[in-house]
């Protein structure tokens, strides 16, 4: 029950309403627990003395509380709606805050349909018991306390009789429960395993298509589906023995009340209408103990789902502010590493003792085969991970002891793997910088060789841009990630090997552009072309996460070393390809 009182503080502060709520309940069962009372009355009025006055005035009653009892039941059946949606929406919205506060090491290891299973499914399991469950529960309470006091001043020989089937009744829900919850848990799972699959599937359609491998995604699929239709029906299975198992628990205290309820008013202990009111309570409670079925599945999956939901919500962020953390302006620039090494949890160091410091306005060149550590570098500068040994300096400033906000407001990284969203062009360059000027969008794009292909565009700027656009090639769409990067205007720039799906004529306009707007920029560059980053002011070779070589383009070409045979080895495969690369270098060089 952890669970559920962890989704009820989402409904705490609601608690005005939730009074309001509660009256409305109130109101509505107590209601229709008056009513047999007054039923039962007027029958014993009418058997006894027949007036027709008596019995008129209890009808008028009747009607009256009835109505009554409609008003409340409308209120509380609004009221609880209204709070759960409201509760639900801010469950959602607190679980969209923190997925967003957690780190890239929670989503190395997340699975995107896992995370969307618990934002729409889970989330809505939790407000149906908001909603439904919560509202049964105090309505239960009510009914079973009301209709034992009620029961036990009509004669409380039968009604002790017939609360004794009561812990029963109890039990078996309660074991139920116990037997659900393990099902729903794994149903809760496997429709997050079916929305990786439908994720996957959707993201990888030309992959699977140029592969004919539609029938193999399918037979996945429809294994996956399967397993959640198994436990669907398992659920089911436990559903459907409980119902006839309750109906035979609480046909025997009817068939009791008929029996020894009979032989009472034979022998003049107990009224008809006394019995009329037995039975009509009787009834009421029989109605709500059937509802204990449904309670206990609807129980049984909102702990499952809620579980799910505070798996994340629990989650602390691997990097985060410190409480002391200071709030910095625009930087200069300078970037120190000081000792650094770094692991991904439990896997080898994938950098180790990592020295160098860059001053404002240089151009640092990161360079090294796959795993060397080049990426794991800026991901670092940008604080995506923390460190795991040393220390990072921007400005003499442990990056740890500023806050996230401000360091990646002066940093900003173009990656390799760009991302768009499915919005206007204008808006995907201006994403950083929302309220820019629609000339400081052009300019961006102009500077990133990317204007004049979108003017070409039917609606220009306001052309829409597909999921992850994928409307654009890919060159376009490191185009338009440049000019969303140099909109910011940082004071570091990273660039992950953002010319690589770039022609050889666009790549040499970009690098002239970047020429000028690199100026008192500290820039980091990682790209696989040797000759773009001749002019660096230092290169950094890696090999094993760490620094093999270092130093200028004449200078490591002087240590006739890795560089420099990486080097030669990418011109005369260039010559051989007929490029001119010498051509495609900053300034023309």
């Amino acid at each position: 029950m952890k669970i559920i009182l962890r989704l009820l503080v989402f409904v705490k502060k609601r608690w005005p309403t939730l009074l309001l709520g509660f009256i409305c309940i109130t109101v509505s069962t107590v209601g229709g627990l008056v009513i047999p009372r007054l039923l039962g009355n007027g029958i014993d009025t009418a058997l006894s003395s027949g007036e027709k006055s008596t019995i008129v005035t209890l009808a008028m009653i009747i009607l009256g509380t009835t109505l009554l009892r409609s008003a409340g039941r409308f209120g509380d059946t609004y009221i609880t709606q209204l709070v759960s949606q409201q509760a639900s929406y801010d469950v959602r919205n607190a679980l969209y805050d923190h997925l967003h506060k957690l780190g890239f090491a929670y989503y190395d290891k997340a699975q995107t349909g896992q995370i969307m299973s618990r934002c729409t499914a889970d989330i809505e399991a939790a407000r149906m018991f908001l909603s439904a469950g919560l509202l049964n529960l105090i309505q239960m309470f009510i009914v079973i306390v009301g209709v034992s006091t009620l029961i036990l001043t009509l004669n409380w020989q039968l009604a002790l009789m017939t609360l004794a089937f009561m812990p029963v009744i109890f039990w078996q829900t309660l074991f139920v429960s116990g037997k659900l919850q393990p099902i729903w848990a794994r149903v809760q799972q496997a429709i997050g395993v079916l929305g990786v699959t439908l994720q996957e599937s959707l993201f990888g359609v030309k992959v699977v298509k140029a592969y004919c491998l539609q029938d193999r995604e399918n037979r996945k699929f429809y294994g996956q589906a399967n397993d959640l239709y198994g436990d669907q029906i398992a659920a089911a299975r436990i559903q459907a023995i409980y119902t006839p198992v309750m109906t035979v628990l609480v046909a025997l205290p009817t068939a009791l009340v008929l029996w020894f309820g009979g032989r009472q008013v034979i022998d003049g202990n107990l009224t008809i209408g006394g019995i009329t009111q037995f039975i009509l309570y009787l009834g009421m409670m029989a109605g709500f103990v059937s509802r204990l079925g449904q309670l206990a599945n609807m129980i049984s999956r909102t702990i499952s789902a809620g579980r799910r939901i505070f798996e994340i919500l629990d989650t602390e962020p691997a990097v985060k502010d410190k409480p002391d953390a200071v709030q910095v302006g625009k930087v200069n620039g300078q970037v120190s590493f000081n000792k650094v090494s770094f692991t991904y949890g439990t896997t080898a160091a994938v950098l180790q003792d990592i020295n160098f410091s860059v001053e404002p306005g240089q151009m640092v060149a990161l360079i090294g085969g796959s795993g060397s550590g080049k990426t794991t570098i800026i991901n670092l500068i940008s604080r995506f991970y923390d460190v795991t040994g040393g220390s990072v300096t921007v400005d003499g400033l442990d990056i740890r002891d500023v806050t996230l906000s401000s360091l990646r407001k002066n940093v900003v990284v173009t990656q390799q793997d760009i991302f768009l969203f499915s919005s206007t062009i204008r808006d995907n360059i201006a994403y950083g910088v929302p309220n820019a000027t629609s000339e400081q969008v052009e300019s961006a794009a102009k500077a990133a060789q990317i204007h004049d292909f979108i003017m070409s565009l039917p609606d220009g700027y306001n052309t829409w841009v597909g999921e992850r656009g994928v409307t654009l090639s890919g060159g376009e769409k490191q185009r338009v990630a440049i000019a969303r990067s140099l909109l910011m205007d940082p004071s570091i720039l990273i660039l992950d090997d953002s010319t690589s799906s770039v022609d050889a004529e666009t790549e040499h306009l970009i690098l002239r552009a970047l020429d000028k707007l690199i100026e008192g920029r500290t820039t980091f560059v990682i790209t696989h072309r040797l000759p773009i980053i001749r002019n660096a002011d230092l290169i950094l070779v890696l090999e094993n996460g760490g620094i093999k070589e270092r130093g200028t383009h004449n200078e490591l070409m002087a240590l006739n070393g890795l560089y420099r045979q990486t080097y030669e080895s990418q011109l005369e495969a260039n010559r051989d390809a007929g490029l001119n690369q010498e051509g495609d270098t900053r300034d023309g060089r």
